[in-house]
């Protein structure tokens, strides 16, 4: 299993819009990955192409996430998802 670890650099967090275009990006890389919070443990994490999960989630600006994805395709997967989440996009 591959994982990265991300830090959210999105003032308002994975909310709303960022977790709007995270899930989207998550649904459209065909392979299944999951988030959590880095120091949970592996079975917390959640579906990153879920919504409601990532809502659920609630992470905040500054927050560091662990991403997991395994199988033909996880690699390039999480190293978009990484950039997702390191991106701003509440900046204006």
């Amino acid at each position: 299993m591959s994982e990265r670890i991300a830090t959210v650099a999105s003032r308002s967090g994975l909310h709303a819009r960022p977790a709007a275009i995270f899930t989207e990006a998550a649904q459209n890389t065909g392979v299944e990955v999951t988030i959590g919070r880095k120091g949970e443990p592996e079975e917390d994490a959640m579906d990153a192409a879920s919504i409601l999960s990532l809502m659920a989630l609630g992470a905040a600006q500054g927050e560091v996430l662990v991403l997991r994805a395994e199988g033909v395709g996880a690699e390039e997967a999480l190293d978009t998802l990484a950039k997702v989440i390191e991106t701003d996009h509440d900046a204006a």
